[in-house]
């Protein structure tokens, strides 16, 4: 079960630790499975609660995952080591779509506005005790939220979409609980809730959102969180449509204690409005990073929600990096307020390239879906084989196993700098991949 590694220590801190310290190695395996917990106590001779409490930690720390009658296992992710093992090697010549990045010709030039925010603290120094915020990127971030209906409440400032979710599960959530995430989802939050010693509980998603019988059950079953994407949804690209957001509300407003955070990080890159679901819950949080707009590496969002949700976000940000560099918000307030993006321009080239190759794989019997943002996502019915197949062909895309919990299987490919003439290549080279039944299957 173990190979040759032997899991040591008397302590549950040390089994523990040398666990995690196999896992880093490599020498436990994602998915591998651990011994049962009196097989290891006896081998160990140690009591078996001690065993019991060192698993509990491992499961605290997102290192393993129990799985009921079939026991622990190292999680397919699991925190302490990177997360590589699921990236997919781009052979020489081939073209990389497995990364969900932006177009870097639809990303704007960030010197001017970096060298502007930089004069700017020549002439106004940041120091230890200042504002934490720039007012004028809370002012351009407030006018945008009441315009998108987002209820009112104080702004204040993030490294990124999951620095803000972090930091808004941890104000409220303790580990144990139960947070109800999309699946298919963001990988990254698939990995962060069980890291916190979270639990994760799939709700169903089509192109229009969560599924809400999905979400009621999940939150009668216990769930005390909801993350929902309201657009530009990874990996899927569902956008949530009005209908569903009222119908979303609905089962809300039945579990007003349910803590609510929506990640609108297509906000942008999309021209589909926003339906926020947030008001009808006691704890709530909406979050927009400037990373898909503007660049991956600004690592600035902005997040808005009930004062106690944001008064705790910015007291343990205050315990840690203090605050996200004013340099930074000063120079996404520039390019933000300037103009430096034609959101409408670079909303309609991730459609025209998404919705091409949606209507190209319909041509050829395969469905697929991407109603929004730079990803489209296609069903499988074995994601190994057609990830296999799509390389062979030399295109590179992300298996779905990095997204999903429960839903069946399905590739994700990044659309932001496919080209009309790589459309219809790629298209025959994933029919080909998939081996679609003849008949016509719409996405």
């Amino acid at each position: 079960m173990l190979g040759e590694y032997p899991i040591q220590g008397r302590g549950a801190a040390e089994i523990a630790a040398s666990v995690e310290r196999a896992v880093g190695a490599g020498e436990l395996l994602p998915g591998q499975s651990l011994p049962p917990m009196r097989e290891l106590a006896d081998r160990l001779g140690v009591n078996p609660n001690t065993v019991a409490a060192a698993y509990r930690t491992l499961r605290e720390r997102g290192v393993i995952e129990t799985a009921g009658r079939r026991g622990s296992r190292v999680r397919p992710k699991p925190a302490t080591t990177g997360r590589e093992e699921l990236r997919v090697e781009v052979p020489a010549g081939g073209r990389d779509l497995s990364e969900g990045n932006p177009d870097p010709a639809l990303l704007p030039r960030l010197a001017p506005a970096l060298a502007a925010a930089a004069e700017e603290g020549d002439r106004r120094p940041v120091l230890y005790g200042g504002d934490p915020i720039d007012p004028g990127l809370v002012r351009l971030a407030r006018a945008e939220l009441d315009a998108g209906g987002v209820p009112d409440g104080p702004v204040t400032v993030t490294s990124g979409s999951l620095d803000a979710i972090e930091r808004i599960l941890t104000a409220h959530l303790r580990p144990g609980d139960a947070v109800a995430v999309e699946d298919p989802g963001w990988g990254s939050v698939l990995d962060l809730v069980p890291a916190l010693g979270l639990r994760i509980h799939p709700v169903g998603v089509d192109d229009e959102g969560p599924r809400p019988e999905e979400l009621r059950r999940a939150l009668e079953s216990g769930a005390r969180a909801l993350i929902v994407t309201d657009r530009a949804q990874n990996p899927t690209g569902a956008s949530v449509t009005a209908p569903r957001a009222r119908a979303l509300r609905a089962v809300l407003r039945e579990h007003p204690a349910t803590l609510l955070v929506e990640d609108d990080h297509g906000h942008g890159i999309v021209d589909l409005p926003l339906h926020p679901l947030a008001g009808v819950t006691r704890h709530w949080a909406l979050v927009r990073s400037a990373s898909k707009a503007y660049g991956p590496d600004l690592r600035v969002a902005v997040l808005t929600g009930d004062p106690v949700t944001v008064d705790r976000v910015r007291g343990r940000q205050r315990l840690g990096p203090g605050w996200v560099s004013l340099l930074l918000q000063r120079a996404v307030a520039r390019l933000w307020s300037q103009g430096a993006v034609d959101r409408a321009a670079v909303a309609k080239a991730y459609g025209a390239r998404r919705d091409g190759l949606v209507d190209a794989l319909a041509e050829r019997g395969v469905a697929a879906h991407g109603r929004s943002g730079m990803n489209v996502w296609v069903p499988v019915p074995d994601e190994t084989g057609a990830v296999a197949r799509l390389l062979q062909s030399g295109w590179a895309v992300a298996p779905g196993t990095r997204f999903r919990v429960a839903s069946p299987p399905g590739v994700r490919i990044t659309v932001s700098t496919l080209t009309e003439e790589d459309i219809g290549r790629l298209a025959d080279a994933v029919a080909a991949a998939v081996r679609p039944s003849p008949a016509r299957v719409h996405g």
